[in-house]
This record gives C-alpha cells, structure tokens and sequence, in this order.
C-alpha cells in the first residue's frame, strides 16, 4: 500500500537548476514560469531583451530540435516577433533555429489574433492576420525542417499551423508521420494528433481515444508517453455534453494504471516543465473523481500549476485550486 499512494517510494534528486516556488502562494497553489528551471529563465530574459546573441548561448543546454517545451516558452513570448526576422536574414549560421523560433512564433502570434472564439464570432480581419501569420509559420518551418532534417519540432508545429488553415487530412497527415519517423514516441506530435481527431476537427468520435491506447502501447515504462491517454480522456469530456462523462470504474482504471506507468514509475524522469505533464494527469484524475493516483500527483505538483490543459475550463486556476482541495 506505501508503493501504491507513493509514500514509500524514492523521491526524485534535487534538481540544481530548479526555481524555487514562490514563497507566497495564493490558496497554496502557484503559475510555473520558465518551466520551473532557471536555465530557461536566462532563455527567456534573455528573448524578452531582444539580445539573439544572449538567445543562443542560453540555449546551449537545450536541443530546440525536440524539446516542444522549451520552444514553447520562445514561441508564446510577446515580442519575440519583433526581432527574430533580423536574426533569420542575418545568422546565417544559425539560420535554421532562428526560422524554427519565428515559424513557432508566427502560430501563436496568429491565434492571438483569431482569439479562441468560435469561428462564426471571429471577424473578416482577424481571420486575414490570422492566415497571413500562418503563411509565414509555414514558409520559415518548412525551410527549417529542410535545413535539419533530424529534427521533429518543426513537423509538430506544422500539425498545428495546418489544422488552422484547414489543409486537410493527406497533408497533416504526413506532417504527423514525418514527425513520428524522427520520435515515434514523441508526447507532443501525440497530443497535437488526439486533438485533430476530434469531431470538432472532422474526426469520428472514439477515434483519438483508440489512436491514444495505441500509441502508449509501445511506450517503455516510465515514459512520458502516459499523458496522451489522459489528454484523449480530456478532449472526450470537452466534446461531451454531460460534465460527468468520465466518471467510470473503467476510465478510473485506466488512467490509474497510466499514471503508474508513465508520470509516477520509478523510471519516470523529470526535466524542465515536467509539472505539464503532471498537471495533465490531475485534471484528467479529477474529472474522472479518481482517488488512488490523484492524491499522488497533487502532492508531488506542490501547487505548480500550468495553463494547460486547464485553459478548457471556463475558470481554470479556480478549478485548479478546487480539484486539488477534493483530492
């Protein structure tokens, strides 16, 4: 029963480059910045100061060629947008990742401009910013991509940017199969592919959940891999009309045993941002009322908490606060 709840398992080494959590926490919980390492804190200073120079050497540490997570943090930066052509034209020798870092860019820049309302409330000129954006996203990854054929996370990207300008099946598609030819295990092109299978994007329902058990199938024990089970039982439930859709002994089941071999295995291992993944687990765990894992996955959070997947729910840091009061 310790092994089971967590208490007598190791706990993972302290991680030197963590940031401390704040000291003040409203209702005991708190936003991750940075991904929770300082080493991406400098990457992100250093990307809100405009410095390109500053970029690159804080990017050492990293391989922006398959980390989505650190390229996350680039890509979601306001004002990024201004300075990042520059380094295109200009760093020939790093040409390929400034391309990755603006095509990235680009994608949120342009749903920042079409907003997440529903499409029939989205005006003329958002939607022409929004493909405009797109177009440029699309140009820069392809040529990036081109440039470094090992590298996956300019094809995940490419899924996103084609979903939104409606470039059908065949061509995301082989978008997916090219990102999964570079990492077959890749979480994020995983995600990205249970979200498109949606009704809502033209897919069939049971369809993402079924692609979701495939995938983790495969998947070694302690792999991060676990979470597209939780975010396929997510999506379900957001496609759902009935709030209590999750709420089985079978879907309980699965993602417990998911939780145990993925994100709470010994072997897991912990890198920046894997509070993410985590926080993927305690909402899926809590819309199913799990309360074998979820007591686990909360305790080991701390009160990190990330926008995503919470951002489908109305109040998202207030659901947050309370699903983790319930668990």
């Amino acid at each position: 029963m310790g092994k089971l709840f967590g208490k007598g398992a190791e706990r993972p080494a302290a991680d030197p480059h963590a940031l401390p959590a704040p000291r003040w926490q409203k209702q005991g919980m708190y936003t991750l910045r940075a991904l929770g390492d300082a080493r991406v804190r400098a990457l992100v200073d250093a990307a809100e100061a405009g410095d390109w120079d500053a970029v690159k050497v804080a990017l050492a540490p990293f391989d922006l060629g398959r980390d989505h997570q650190v390229l996350g943090e680039l890509a979601d930066l306001e004002g990024v947008q201004d300075w990042i052509g520059r380094a295109v034209e200009e760093d020939k020798e790093h040409r390929a990742t400034a391309l990755l870092i603006s095509g990235a860019r680009h994608i949120s820049w342009g749903w920042e401009a079409r907003t997440r309302r529903l499409a029939k409330n989205v005006s003329q000129e958002q939607w022409r910013i929004f493909h405009e954006r797109l177009h440029i996203a699309e140009d820069q990854l392809l040529e990036a991509a081109e440039l470094r054929p090992e590298w996956v996370t300019p094809w995940r990207r490419l899924l996103t940017s084609g979903r939104g300008m409606s470039l059908g099946p065949a061509v995301n598609e082989t978008r997916r199969d090219a990102a999964l030819r570079r990492d077959p295990l890749d979480l994020e092109t995983h995600i990205e592919w249970v979200s498109q299978l949606q009704p809502r994007w033209s897919g069939e329902p049971g369809e993402a959940l079924e692609f979701a058990r495939e995938a983790f199938t495969g998947a070694p024990e302690g792999h991060r891999l676990g979470c597209v089970i939780a975010m396929a039982h997510i999506e379900d439930w957001v496609e759902s009309d009935h709030k209590n859709c999750l709420i089985t002994p079978e879907i309980q089941d699965e993602l417990l045993e998911a939780a145990e071999r993925s994100i709470l295995h010994p072997a897991h291992v912990r890198r920046p941002g894997w509070q993410e993944d985590f926080n993927i687990f305690a909402m899926a765990l809590s819309l199913a009322s799990e309360r074998i894992a979820l007591p686990r996955v909360f305790r080991e959070l701390g009160g990190a908490y990330t926008s995503w997947p919470w951002r489908y729910m109305a109040e998202p840091e207030k659901m947050y606060a309370r699903a983790r009061r319930n668990a």
